[in-house]
Formats: structure tokens, C-alpha cells, sequence
């Protein structure tokens, strides 16, 4: 859980300092909320955990800025397992 929470906290930060707007900004920043919520829960919902970083990779795109901080928090929902096969 400490992975997560500060992998999001870095990435959350990451984001609010970034000067350029995109449409899905809002989109990122909610799902964050949700996963730093989780994290702070220490009761992570593996299925949500997986759907917010799709959304946040898809929200985000391809900003460079912003790749290293979404990579550690790819990496640390990782550390809760595999996706379920479906």
C-alpha cells in the first residue's frame, strides 16, 4: 500500500504542477483521487485499482511529462497481483 500511496501522491503532484491543459484532465485527476482514496482505505479494490490506471493512462496519453509518474503507478498496482483472465 505504501508503493501505491506514493506513487499516486508523486503522480497527483506531477499533474497539478503541469501548466498545459488537455480534455481529460479532470478524467486523471478524479481517478487518482480515487486510487490515493483506496490507498488511504488500506482495502484496495484490485478490479477498481486496475480500471483507474486505465483510465488515467488513457487520460493522460501520451505526456511525456507525466510517463515516469504513471509507469510507478502501473508498477505498484502490479505489486497487488495479476489481472484477472477473462
Amino acid at each position: 500500500m505504501a508503493e501505491l500511496r506514493t506513487a499516486v501522491s508523486r503522480l497527483r503532484r506531477q499533474l497539478a504542477a503541469l501548466r498545459a491543459d488537455f480534455p481529460d484532465r479532470a478524467i486523471a485527476e478524479d481517478e487518482l483521487a480515487a486510487l490515493a482514496a483506496m490507498a488511504a482505505a488500506g482495502v484496495p479494490e484490485i478490479p477498481r485499482l486496475r480500471a483507474s490506471l486505465l483510465l488515467i493512462a488513457g487520460a493522460i496519453g501520451s505526456m511525456s511529462a507525466l510517463a515516469r509518474g504513471l509507469s510507478q503507478v502501473r508498477a505498484a498496482v502490479d505489486l497487488f497481483g495479476e489481472p484477472p483472465r477473462g
